[in-house]
């Protein structure tokens, strides 16, 4: 039986309570991840969210991504124990850099992404394991530091969400496995995978043990172009002027066939002139097709079985617009 996820989090359209029936149901529909996203447009936090998929759900694993720095690694720590212990033991975490885009919207002074990254995850697998443990980083310090209970579970998987080389390598290295960005190809994917194989194997590491997760946003409708339209919105904001340095150029540079430099020009002159709106409608349709899994739902089942020939091993599919849950859902049921 083919492994699948539900995502949610990303859009404005779905508040926590629907968030936390709808994964309710994905559950019943047999899908065997629940994953929200914690976006730097500042909607619904994770901690908030994860507690009230736990609550309306009883069997399938729950993951968010939740940006380091935010939260000290003691207060995410106690946070996921506490989690995991209110679920039974299905909390995973996926921790994320505190870039220079997050660092600016949350008021923070610019540190090492991937470092801080990494002592993060290297200090809460120490305080997972419910002793009194010391840590002495560049940017995390601290000693005698213990939880002030048992932990239900003392290895919480911690799966590293990545888009650039730095942070793909990093996964390899250190992380339980990884958490692939949205809006990417099965081509970026599969050029991805590799850097991230490479760095596991020279840090001695068992690749095949390596869970492998992706965000997948799909758009469905019983007409191709209406389905694109629904799903242009978020390919436009991996594209607005903010965001295009963190997230499309370190795409590019890692392979991605459907970003090409003669056509950011056009993307920044149309929300220079028009905002958002005007740089939705100027993405075109490969963009779309290519970097998505939208159409009909036979063109969408199609699409994700490419990312999972690319080496996704469960696709977490978000849809476009809340009216598409439904149809996804029944889509992929198991």
């Amino acid at each position: 039986m083919a492994r699948v996820g539900f995502a949610l989090g990303y859009g404005k359209f779905t508040n926590v309570r629907e968030i936390a029936d709808l994964m309710r149901r994905a559950e019943e529909k047999g899908f065997e991840m629940g994953f929200f996203s914690e976006t730097i447009e500042l909607m619904r936090d994770s901690v908030s969210a994860l507690s009230a998929m736990g609550l309306a759900t009883s069997k399938v694993t729950l993951g968010a991504t939740q940006i380091v720095r935010l939260r000290t690694p003691i207060c995410m720590a106690q946070s996921l124990m506490t989690l995991d212990e209110m679920t039974g033991g299905r909390i995973t975490l996926a921790p994320g850099a505190c870039t220079r885009s997050h660092a600016r919207v949350h008021a923070m002074e610019h540190q090492d992404p991937p470092q801080v990254l990494k002592e993060y995850i290297e200090s809460m697998r120490l305080l997972f394991t419910g002793e009194k443990v010391d840590y002495e980083g560049q940017f995390v310090k601290f000693k005698n530091v213990g939880i002030g209970w048992k932990p239900l579970r003392t290895n919480i998987p911690l799966y590293i969400p990545a888009t650039a080389r730095p942070g793909l390598k990093l996964a390899g290295q250190i992380g339980d496995g990884v958490v692939l960005n949205a809006v990417c190809s099965p081509e970026y994917t599969a050029n991805a995978l590799k850097i991230i194989k490479d760095a596991a194997e020279e840090a001695g590491r068992d690749f095949s043990k390596f869970e492998v997760a992706q965000l997948i946003n799909c758009s469905i409708a019983d007409d191709h172009q209406k389905a694109l339209d629904a799903i242009r919105w978020e390919v436009a904001t991996k594209l607005d002027p903010v965001q295009l340095p963190f997230i499309a150029r370190p795409k590019m540079k890692v392979g991605e066939p459907y970003i090409h430099e003669e056509d950011i020009p056009t993307f920044e002159k149309a929300h220079a002139e028009g905002g958002m709106e005007a740089l939705i409608k100027a993405i075109p349709d490969s963009y779309v097709e290519g970097m998505t899994a939208s159409g009909t739902p036979d063109e969408v089942k199609a699409r994700v079985q490419q990312y999972r020939d690319a080496g996704v091993k469960i696709p977490l599919l978000r849809p476009a617009a809340a009216d598409q849950t439904d149809a996804l859902m029944d889509l992929f049921a198991q």
